[in-house]
């Protein structure tokens, strides 16, 4: 007979390859039918990609609130924010330096910073409600209605559309739902083995949520932000982190806050927090000199990420 703990580790490994496989099949499944109506690679990237690839935070932080605490859903939202900067763009731009289109530059980058304002501001008086997490969803809606008039305001042209786009086929709607019945799945375990195990060494609730579960949910980015540098796909790479830092704080902690209200520590506000802004703002600075991450900026991101989880322990 295995241990709790070996129980524990089963399930949170068993979780992390489920939501690392229902990811792929999802990021498979809807960059295919985004690409295929149309849409340019940097807003397949920061649209269809990065909301695929925020499911596993909407799950995690969903279940999380629901079965353990609210600590669970801010630590993973924080802490796969605060990844998906250091970690995935870090690795990415090891690989390949990432050109950033003057698109997601002027349109997408500066709802990034708002939503990362936005959460400190709520955050500030150690609580979100349910008020708040009506507005976060609010502007989400308006950051949707926003691209989608872009989207038909400037399509992408003919000669650069794939060529075997041939629209919507059942095989990409069939990985699409395969993808989502993963995550679900996956979510599921990677929570009840995260938190029993971290819980059974003494850890903080909000810890788990910005370590292990955060490291966990973050895979689809890496996944898809690694495979994008690797293929030469810039445009997936950036805008599938800035999409999905967006939709973390406005569609997951505003359905999250809408359920139950989010108590935020104190000690958050002090380190988490500004930890947050402070990457947002460092990565947008490095978007914006001569329009590319280049490796030297991948180093310094991925060193400031392991920076901050050695910050984080005990």
């Amino acid at each position: 007979m295995l241990s709790e703990t070996g129980v524990s580790v089963l399930l949170l490994g068993a979780g992390i390859v489920a939501l690392y496989a229902g990811a792929e099949l999802l990021v498979a499944g809807a960059g295919r039918l985004a690409l295929g109506i149309g849409l340019r690679a940097a807003t397949v990237g920061v649209t269809v990609i990065a909301f695929a690839t925020t499911a596993p935070e909407l799950f995690v932080a969903t279940i999380g609130a629901l079965d353990v605490s609210t600590d669970i859903g801010l630590g993973a939202v924080v802490g796969s924010n605060i990844a998906n900067v250091g970690l995935v763009l870090g690795i990415a731009a090891l690989i390949r330096p990432l050109s950033v289109s003057e698109t997601v530059m002027k349109r997408h980058v500066p709802f990034m910073v708002f939503a990362a304002l936005l959460l400190v501001a709520f955050g500030a008086n150690g609580r979100i409600g349910r008020l708040e997490g009506a507005i976060f969803l609010l502007v989400l809606a308006g950051f949707t209605a926003y691209l989608l008039y872009y989207i038909n305001a400037d399509p992408m042209p003919t000669e650069e559309k794939p060529e075997a786009s041939d629209g919507v086929s059942f095989r990409d709607l069939a990985l699409v739902g395969g993808g989502l019945l993963a995550l679900v799945v996956g979510s599921r375990w990677l929570v009840a083995g995260g938190t029993d195990l971290l819980l059974e060494l003494g850890f903080s609730e909000l810890f788990v949520g910005l370590t292990v579960l955060a490291l966990g949910t973050s895979l689809p980015e890496l996944a898809a932000s690694a495979v994008g540098a690797v293929r030469g796909e810039t445009g997936f790479a950036i805008g599938n982190v800035v999409g999905s830092n967006i939709y973390n704080v406005l569609a997951v902690l505003g359905i999250v806050a809408l359920i139950t209200p989010i108590e935020i520590a104190s000690s958050t506000l002090r380190f988490e927090l500004p930890i947050l802004v402070g990457f947002t703002v460092v990565l947008v600075a490095m978007m914006g000199y001569g329009r590319r991450l280049s490796r030297l900026d991948g180093a310094v991101l991925l060193a400031g990420y392991a920076g901050f989880l050695y910050l984080l322990v005990p």
